[in-house]
């Protein structure tokens, strides 16, 4: 009897490829398309404003904006300084330490008084020692070394252009008992009587543009929280002189919006004639200027007849140049 052969199994590979030829065009067409948005970007900025440009490198340079917070560290996280800024720094912090030295009342202070000169610009701190140098125990009130040191300091910075911030410090020792009152209130209420005796002795009123309370938040001997030297006043000669931004005027510069000094003025308004007052005295009223009539607005230029039409630029060709793109 003939064996029964064995079925035979034929096995067919199906060859192909996936789908639209795989997915490696998808990887292009996705770095194509990140290369014409960074195009277009580029062609914007150059196209942009100053102001524009400025707010977008400070967004790159600082995310998180916290930048412009001067004079929250000992160092400083601002502007750098420029080297004329830096020598004029340099001579004020000799002047004063100097006169320091020469004031036989506050040459046994030296110890308790810090200058040093940080990217946002000079910065005065009057350190506390345990018995209290510049203000009595637990109180606002200056004591008669603070008062002195502090009118000392106002006849050199009334003087000068750049503008002042004062900061309060405080240990981490607790207050008192009392609920409404703490380490807060006393680093700000301390801060404030350093500006009004400053201001009270020449300190322009503008020029103090900062008053600020930090308790026991920024420690000066950060493993040692009740160290006295944390209890300290700090007053820094910033490096810029103008107010600080208001975020009305950093939002417009943002969205490339004109601020109040770059809004364009109506080139048809007349301008007003200085108003003299009539025959009559003094309660006579001006007379009212005559109004300027309307300037007619220009008829729109048309081209001439056989002026060939405008090339297009490079980024209506660009754009042309995209996946769907009418021709």
């Amino acid at each position: 009897m003939a064996s029964k052969s064995a079925p035979i199994i034929v096995i067919k590979k199906k060859g192909g490829h996936g789908g639209h030829h795989g997915g490696a065009w998808k990887v292009a067409y996705a770095d194509f398309v990140t290369a014409m948005m960074a195009l277009f970007i580029v062609l914007w900025l150059m196209g942009s404003s100053t102001k524009v440009k400025k707010a977008v490198a400070g967004y790159f340079n600082d995310p998180k904006g916290t930048g412009g917070l001067l004079g929250t560290t000992m160092t400083g996280t601002g502007e750098t300084v420029t080297a004329a800024t830096s020598d004029d720094m340099q001579k004020l912090k000799e002047k004063l330490e100097a006169e320091i030295k020469a004031n036989k009342a506050l040459e046994k202070l030296s110890k308790q008084i810090e200058i040093t000169i940080t990217p946002e610009g000079l910065r005065i701190e009057l350190i506390e020692d345990k018995n209290g140098v510049f203000y009595q125990s637990g109180s606002a009130h200056l004591s008669d070394s603070g008062q002195q040191l502090l009118t000392l300091l106002a006849a050199e910075l009334k003087t000068l252009p750049n503008n002042l911030l004062i900061e309060g410090h405080t240990d981490s020792t607790p207050y008192s008992n009392d609920a409404n009152y703490g380490n807060w209130e006393l680093s700000a209420d301390r801060a404030n009587s350093a500006r009004r005796l400053l201001q009270q002795d020449g300190v322009r009123q503008d020029q103090v543009t900062q008053v600020r309370g930090y308790a026991d938040q920024l420690l000066r001997v950060k493993n040692n929280p009740t160290d006295p030297s944390n209890r300290r006043i700090s007053i820094l000669v910033k490096n810029s002189t103008g107010p600080p931004p208001d975020m009305g005027t950093i939002n417009k510069i943002a969205n490339g919006q004109p601020t109040g000094s770059d809004k364009p003025k109506d080139a048809g308004t007349a301008a007003k004639p200085d108003a003299k007052p009539a025959a009559g005295g003094n309660n006579a009223k001006p007379a009212a200027p005559a109004a300027a009539p309307p300037t007619p607005a220009p008829a729109a230029a048309k081209p001439a007849a056989g002026t060939p039409a405008t090339q297009p630029g490079l980024v209506d060709k660009l754009k042309g140049m995209l996946p769907g793109a009418k021709h």
